[in-house]
């Protein structure tokens, strides 16, 4: 009798030990990962000491010299921001392999301790099972007796210890589980941003290339095309009002959205498109626009640069209504909001691959920033309609309304 209690009460102390230590020191994977960590933020400081020596405004980039500055401080930006990204999905990667492993474990803790469970209550199962009488008839004296229920009363307690653990380990799976999906996401938008990103250093290489060959290093001849730009640019604008125009007058609309409401000035209802911008140029009559930048028209939205290739957001949820590439506007995208207004964001060096009627949550990458379409500069151009239209020119290229039925983005940012 008494080695039969000896070997419950091993066996319940057996199963109290199992999983209940674990080692305190870093794995050759955690070290890894702390390295790629450390190589990420020192890259992100690098990008911030970049992008202030990029941080001009328009009319301190108008010369050859500075201009081919900027672009090889570009070209650094991009390399950066490329091996930012491959970090990013080395440490992605790191972190699906360790969810996985740890999702693994879970399912063989589990798969243990129900095999422990099973037997614990096969045990208990026979006790209930057997006469009182002879049950008490097979010890010699009271306290062999006491002892006996002593056991089960432990095993009992096992039984509903290893329940709760069981319970417990099933919410971790869970929750690793829904970790997994939302890594094996995020590392497909990287891989998505790693091609952007080396598109990108591909295009400034060759913009700058562009700018040598035509100018042939002399800075008369970059001022040259600079006043030609300008004069493209102007001449643009003059036939983007007629095109406008004439799209109103026959209702040549491709979308035509209204809102219903406009929210108070000064309501924050939106985030700033990118994070460690610079204002270039505000809304509305500004000095660049007094130079008939614009046709004459004042510039309907705001010019913020964070430097060529940085992220840009979506300032608010809402569904994407139209995107386009056009000779003027370069890269755009158009995004109307739950509260009826549209925001639009033009020049991008690359579009996220987001479709139109695709919903986006506010803070979701939509692109990058560049300098595509009529600009002598990497920047945004963003702008808020209370009336957004879009018709196609006579190229066929699908443009959208510029002189009337936008607001001050600062006023909701």
């Amino acid at each position: 009798m008494i080695k039969t209690r000896t070997i419950i009460v091993l066996f319940v102390l057996a199963n109290l030990a199992i999983f209940s230590g674990r080692a305190i020191s870093a794995t050759p994977e955690e070290i890894r990962m702390d390295e790629l960590q450390t190589k990420l933020e020192e890259l992100q400081s690098e990008q911030d000491r970049i992008r202030e020596d990029l941080s001009v405004t328009q009319e301190q980039r108008q010369s050859l010299q500075r201009e081919i500055s900027l672009l090889q401080g570009q070209v650094k930006l991009v390399e950066s921001q490329i091996s930012a990204t491959d970090t990013k999905i080395n440490l992605t990667e790191g972190k699906i392999d360790q969810v996985q492993e740890r999702i693994g474990a879970t399912q063989d803790l589990m798969s243990r301790k129900r095999e422990t469970l099973g037997r614990l209550i096969f045990f208990l199962n026979q006790r209930d099972q057997e006469d009182i009488v002879a049950s008490i008839m097979k010890y010699e004296n009271i306290s062999d007796i006491a002892q006996q229920i002593h056991d089960v009363a432990r095993v009992q307690q096992q039984v509903f210890v290893i329940i709760q653990e069981l319970k417990k380990a099933k919410t971790a799976l869970e929750g690793d589980r829904t970790e997994l999906e939302d890594k094996k996401d995020e590392l497909e938008d990287l891989s998505a941003e790693a091609e952007a990103r080396r598109v990108q250093l591909a295009n400034v290489k060759s913009e700058k290339d562009r700018v040598l060959k035509v100018t042939k290093g002399q800075e008369n001849a970059y001022q040259t095309q600079i006043a030609e730009i300008e004069k493209q640019k102007a001449a643009f604008f003059k036939e983007l009002k007629e095109l406008e125009l004439k799209a109103i007058s026959g209702g040549l609309y491709i979308v035509h959205i209204k809102a219903t409401k406009v929210p108070a000035k000064g309501t924050k209802i939106f985030d700033w498109p990118e994070t460690g911008y610079r204002l270039t140029q505000g809304y509305g009559m500004t000095s660049y626009a007094k130079r008939g930048a614009y046709g004459g028209a004042p510039h309907n939205g705001i010019d913020i640069a964070a430097g060529y290739g940085s992220l840009i957001r979506a300032i608010g949820s809402g569904q994407i209504v139209a995107n386009g590439l056009s000779s003027g506007w370069g890269n755009w995208i158009a995004i109307q909001h739950d509260n009826g207004l549209v925001s639009l964001y033009t020049h991008m060096s690359s579009l996220a691959p987001l479709k139109v009627g695709t919903v986006v949550t506010k803070g979701q990458i939509i692109g990058y920033e560049g300098n595509t379409g009529k600009v002598t500069g990497s920047h945004l151009h963003l702008s808020i309609y209370k009336e957004f239209f879009t018709y196609l020119n006579d190229k066929g290229q699908l443009n959208f309304n510029y002189f009337e039925g936008t607001l001050n983005p600062r006023d909701y940012l």
